[in-house]
């Protein structure tokens, strides 16, 4: 069910999402979310997570960065704005190395 599910995701991202201008707020996208929570807690949570975020997408919300977090939760993952410090730190270390 997982992957038919995740099927139907792609199949909206390969011919519907094209035809319209980009408007999700968050990153990852929300189409791209919804495929991790599915990866990550399976179809049932997954589902719940991925339509409680396209939920949360719209104009009156500040977006931004918002991975699928460890743990089930219908909320903002709470640990992304330190998940985003650690990357920063990690590519600036990358390219001070370079």
């Amino acid at each position: 069910m997982r992957k038919l599910m995740i099927k139907g995701v792609k199949g909206y991202q390969s011919h519907i999402s094209p035809l319209f201008a980009p408007s999700c707020r968050y990153y990852p996208t929300c189409s791209t979310y919804m495929i991790n929570a599915l990866n990550q807690h399976g179809t049932i949570k997954g589902t719940i997570m991925g339509t409680a975020r396209i939920l949360r997408c719209h104009p009156f919300i500040k977006g931004g960065y918002d991975p699928v977090p460890k743990r089930f939760t219908v909320r903002r993952n709470p640990n992304a704005d330190e998940q985003l410090a650690a990357m920063r730190q990690q590519m600036a270390k990358r390219s001070e190395n370079e």
